[in-house]
């Protein structure tokens, strides 16, 4: 195995494997925000349909040694450019969310560009750290994953020269 990382345009043969991913109830807890119900497959699928069907959201499956690992996606939120990401649980710990990430990055030119993370999810802002996010604000909502309101740190990659 040569843990070869690699993004390609999402499929709908995909979806089956990332509603997957998403039911893991660990991967669900640090991503805080996440669907009401992670079960309702029907929901799922609609979401999904949409974001395949919306030409303004880049959105890439991550490949690793040729099995689908997760998703990586940009989009626009609360008005300003953001990027997300989501790597199925029996993929963390090698590297493969900060590779496909970084890949992203070089895809989507726009800067500034936001990101989002449960405070206490410390991977994923390490991963965003790690991509030249810088913690640039707070907030907080309601997750459906922890049943409570979750504070969160909006992160910030800005503008080469900042």
């Amino acid at each position: 195995m040569n843990n070869e990382v690699i993004l390609r345009d999402v499929n709908k043969e995909d979806l089956p494997i990332f509603f997957e991913q998403q039911l893991d109830k660990t991967a669900n807890h640090m991503a805080a925000f996440t669907a009401k119900d992670p079960t309702d497959k029907i929901a799922f699928m609609s979401h999904w349909h949409k974001i395949l069907d919306d030409d303004r959201i880049i959105k890439k499956t991550v490949l690793f040694n040729d099995q689908v690992a997760g998703h990586v996606s940009s989009f626009e939120q609360f008005g300003e450019p953001e990027v997300s990401y989501w790597i199925g649980r029996e993929y963390w710990g090698r590297g493969i969310a900060t590779r496909s990430l970084s890949q992203l990055l070089e895809y989507v030119s726009i800067r500034p560009l936001f990101a989002r993370a449960a405070k206490d999810n410390t991977a994923s802002i390490r991963v965003l750290e790690k991509c030249g996010f810088k913690i640039c604000g707070e907030d907080k909502g309601f997750s459906n994953a922890r049943a409570e309101e979750v504070e969160e740190y909006v992160l910030k990659l800005p503008i080469k020269a900042e």
